[in-house]
């Protein structure tokens, strides 16, 4: 009777573990640090959406600083139009997922959230935004089951034959581990660099960007981030649409050409002029700017099982190339 009730205690524990872990949304890197908006400020700021609970949004920000966004009865979600001949449509709160870039006007609160009243989108991004998100999430409710069946399932046994201490801890290691699984670590990552004006690939980067997709079919649990950037010369919004070009220009070619599924491209992202490597008063350093950055990670949650990297894997210890010091 002992060995029974230990055994039902068990399995409850592993069943509601699993179950909050299956409900939490793509969250932000832990090295991502949180910024707060000042009290009663008004503040318009742009980024991804990385995360929900409720009504609150977790935004990425170009920075790669994270920032809380509060929704209200007064939000207003809408289209970003570019043609001025036809009314912008209008989206409703529950439709902003993880993935969708977003500009969010609003004013700062007391516990340093952005209380949002208006939230602009593009259709394409929000249409993006949708497959990814109805690819991915029974993607990821169906590997967070898996991975951790085989621990559950040996802490379950050792229960059963009266090891209650260790089915306690592989219990804990196995929650630890589902807890992980959207948090990446970088691996590797490339650079590929065009022309002034052109979002054409060069022989070069197709090189480049063959070798990182041929590690990144040895890998399990593994996304691709996707950046691109652009030089000074030309007006901003030219260089934002841009850099934008060379980011999907990217994204297709590991698409079309490695089969690459779209669930493991994070949403291709332009930043425009920001995020400069080089001086932009010089040839030289206008080359060097005009970029797109690709990061290949993969979940700690399924690595953690090992202390060494997955054959083939070279581990990248620098830092998040998109928030180093510039």
């Amino acid at each position: 009777m002992k060995s029974f009730s230990m055994f039902t205690v068990v399995v409850i524990v592993l069943t509601f573990g699993i179950s909050a872990v299956a409900q939490q949304s793509i969250v932000p890197s832990q090295e991502s640090k949180v910024v707060s908006a000042p009290t009663g400020e008004r503040k318009k700021v742009s980024g991804t959406i990385t995360g929900r609970s409720g009504d609150k949004l977790t935004l990425r920000l170009a920075s790669s600083e994270s920032l809380a966004v509060k929704l209200s009865a007064l939000t207003q979600v809408r289209e970003k139009k570019s043609n001025p001949f036809r009314k912008g449509r209008k989206y409703r709160a529950d439709q902003l997922v993880a993935g969708l870039a977003v500009e969010v006007e609003g004013r700062g609160d007391s516990d340093g959230a952005l209380v949002a009243d208006k939230i602009l989108l593009t259709n394409d991004d929000f249409k993006t935004a949708q497959l990814i998100d109805a690819r991915v999430a029974p993607v990821e409710d169906n590997e967070i089951r898996m991975s951790g069946q085989i621990n559950e399932l040996g802490a379950v046994s050792n229960a059963a034959r009266g090891g209650a201490k260790a089915a306690q801890e592989t219990a804990d290691s196995a929650h630890t581990r589902i807890a992980a699984l959207d948090d990446y670590q970088s691996v590797r990552s490339v650079t590929v660099r065009f022309r002034v004006g052109s979002a054409v690939l060069s022989d070069d980067a197709r090189r480049s960007l063959d070798d990182i997709a041929s590690q990144a079919k040895n890998l399990k649990g593994f996304v691709i981030e996707v950046a691109g950037f652009a030089s000074s010369e030309g007006s901003r919004e030219f260089n934002q649409r841009l850099s934008r070009q060379r980011a999907d220009a990217v994204s297709e070619y590991l698409a079309q050409q490695h089969d690459i599924p779209l669930r493991r491209i994070m949403s291709p992202t332009g930043y425009g002029i920001s995020h400069p490597v080089s001086n932009n008063s010089t040839r030289a350093g206008r080359q060097e700017n005009r970029r797109v950055e690709v990061r290949l990670m993969v979940s700690r949650g399924i690595t953690a099982q090992t202390n060494t990297a997955p054959s083939g894997v070279v581990k990248d210890s620098s830092e998040d190339p998109f928030s180093q010091p510039r």
